[in-house]
């Protein structure tokens, strides 16, 4: 119970990763709010019948105003988890535009908006915090047909990395997991003569949020953890 009653923020809770991330910091006592663009929770969530995880539908993040209003009015704020984001993949002739702008918004500029609130809202409180953020391996390891997705990510990594060096007095700490690719139903089903096994699972990687969220995490900041599995 390292996380007993503290607040902490995760956008993209609906989602695989999400919501084991959900369940693995409610396991550990924390009351999560989770922020989330769709109307209503996925009924199909299991956390929503936990007292400790507060959802508020309908709340774009990616926009300026909405994110700053939520963050506004939350109680004192000890972490924020970053898992809101998108996934293109084409080559790069047949990368529009406007693909590369949708994933600049979806990975990048919600990754900008909830850590700049997150620590508008940590240093109100005055405790110091932990922010996680979600890049990926290709900004690493390098792979093919991946431009928009990359530099999207890529920017998210170097959000991380600048902001922990910003935010080290007011003693909080920012780090991002780099995960291949995760082992959710939706990767399965498009890559279905895949290695399963090889991918890491969502409770693996909540697993490693946590610790990075923890009060035990005293020191580190401005990491890019390489969370790959086997592959």
């Amino acid at each position: 119970m390292d996380l007993a009653d503290r607040h902490v923020v995760i956008t993209g809770a609906s989602g695989a990763l999400g919501g084991a991330v959900v369940d693995a910091l409610v396991e550990r006592g924390a009351i999560v709010h989770a922020p989330m663009v769709e109307a209503s929770p996925p009924p199909s969530a299991v956390w929503l019948a936990s007292p400790k995880v507060l959802t508020k539908p309908a709340v774009d993040l990616a926009d300026e105003d909405a994110v700053a209003r939520y963050f506004a009015m939350l109680p004192s704020l000890w972490a924020s988890v970053h898992l809101v984001g998108g996934f293109t993949m084409s080559a790069i002739a047949d990368t529009r535009a406007a693909d590369f702008d949708k994933m600049m918004t979806l990975n990048a500029r919600t990754c900008f908006l909830a850590c700049r609130e997150a620590v508008i809202a940590m240093r109100r409180s005055g405790g110091g915090g932990r922010i996680v953020n979600v890049g990926a391996r290709p900004v690493v390891s390098p792979a093919p047909n991946l431009v928009a997705y990359a530099a999207s990510k890529a920017a998210v990594t170097a959000i991380t990395q600048s902001l922990a060096v910003e935010v080290a007095s007011d003693q909080i700490l920012v780090n991002a997991i780099l995960p291949s690719i995760i082992d959710t139903p939706a990767n399965r089903a498009s890559m279905p003569m895949a290695d399963f096994s090889a991918w890491p699972k969502p409770r693996e990687l909540a697993a490693a949020i946590a610790h990075l969220i923890s009060p035990a995490n005293a020191v580190t900041s401005g990491a890019l953890i390489p969370v790959y599995g086997r592959g």
